[in-house]
């Protein structure tokens, strides 16, 4: 078996359909079929199971993906040690972050990067947390950075930052006088969140016991359409600090500090356990905690 056949393969278990890893991979999906029809014969197991339904992965191929992913992320680290002897310094980081953390971190964090390590060349994308997970245990991204709980086998985690929680409020509001509220008072508000796709939503009704069965909670689909709905007095929200800082400044607007203890997020890097980007991903963690004061704000 080939290296090739292994990425079709890790592929094929990601995208759980022949068609859609043929297109990832750039190949026919006859050619893919073909190889991963190759690699079973050759060790006499069967790595999916194929039916009306779609494609799932046989207990033996769920040991043998799994194993194909280490063998590719070994095989990464040869590359990188064959492009040190030429000279090559440069190295690509693919990074994944949540929705509620890029918009306030990227531009912070990219120039600063550019400035301290041009080798290291940052590519970035956004996804929910349930995505990321897939994409960093399939080798498609090399960290994502998230809010903690993040307990995924084989995923480290580094620390970034503590990130609190303010309240934002129309300027109508009956609490437009206050300069600080207690989580019991969010009792009976119209609160509005993200929708259960994002996983800040439940790091606030967590870490904001107030909002409780008898809060009117209403969705949203972005913090700055939540933003705007409250300048628009459709209703409060939590969001974290990051994203209250003056940039991003409303006139329709107040913004509320909560009482101690006060409800926070932490923010951390995960990565694969034994990733051969290791060291460039510590001079990303040392850049960001050299800033986490301007990320988050005041």
């Amino acid at each position: 078996m080939t290296l090739s056949e292994l990425r079709f393969v890790v592929s094929v278990a990601h995208e759980k359909n022949f068609r859609r890893a043929a297109i990832k991979s750039f190949v026919s999906q006859p050619a893919l079929s073909l190889a991963i029809k190759k690699i079973e014969i050759e060790l006499g197991v069967l790595i999916f199971e194929r039916n009306r339904m779609g494609v799932s992965l046989t207990t033996v191929g769920e040991q043998i993906v799994n194993q194909a992913k280490k063998v590719l992320e070994e095989a990464d680290k040869i590359k990188e040690i064959s492009a040190l002897e030429t000279n090559t310094k440069q190295t690509a980081i693919k990074i994944g972050i949540i929705y509620s953390i890029a918009p306030y971190l990227l531009p912070s964090i990219i120039p600063l990067l550019k400035k301290i390590s041009p080798d290291i060349i940052l590519k970035a994308e956004e996804d929910v947390t349930k995505n990321l997970i897939h994409k960093l245990k399939d080798g498609v991204i090399d960290a994502a950075i998230i809010a903690l709980p993040f307990d995924i086998p084989g995923i480290a985690l580094q620390d970034l930052y503590d990130e609190p929680f303010k309240v934002l409020i129309p300027r109508k509001h009956k609490w437009n006088s206050k300069k600080k509220i207690n989580t019991k008072d969010l009792v009976n508000e119209k609160i509005l969140l993200l929708d259960n796709t994002h996983c800040f939503s439940m790091q606030v009704r967590d870490a904001c016991p107030g909002i409780s069965n008898n809060a009117e909670v209403q969705a949203g689909t972005s913090l700055e359409t939540i933003r705007n709905m409250v300048a628009s007095n459709l209703g409060i929200s939590i969001l974290p600090q990051s994203a209250t800082a003056k940039n991003y400044k409303n006139d329709a607007i107040n913004i509320l500090s909560f009482e101690s203890p006060i409800p926070f997020r932490r923010v951390a890097l995960a990565y694969r356990q034994g990733t051969s980007k290791k060291d460039s991903l510590d001079i990303m963690v040392e850049a960001i905690s050299s800033i986490k004061e301007q990320i988050i704000g005041s």
